[in-house]
């Protein structure tokens, strides 16, 4: 199973910004642990390639 890229740009900046702001909010104690979460968004941004869109056969990637 390869990880082909299937995070377009907008995509991959909405999901980076998302996961920067929620782990910033956590650091500096404006919500609860579960913002931790962030991480999820980041990561799959960060290598543009989401498991749960191959799954269900999306992509926002134009290339």
């Amino acid at each position: 199973m390869t990880m082909n890229e299937n995070i377009g740009t907008v995509d991959r900046a909405l999901r980076v910004a998302v996961g920067l702001s929620l782990i910033a909010a956590t650091l500096l104690g404006l919500v609860g642990q579960w913002a931790w979460i962030g991480v999820v968004p980041l990561l799959t941004g960060t290598i543009k390639f989401c498991p749960l869109y191959r799954a269900v056969g999306i992509t926002t990637n134009s290339d």
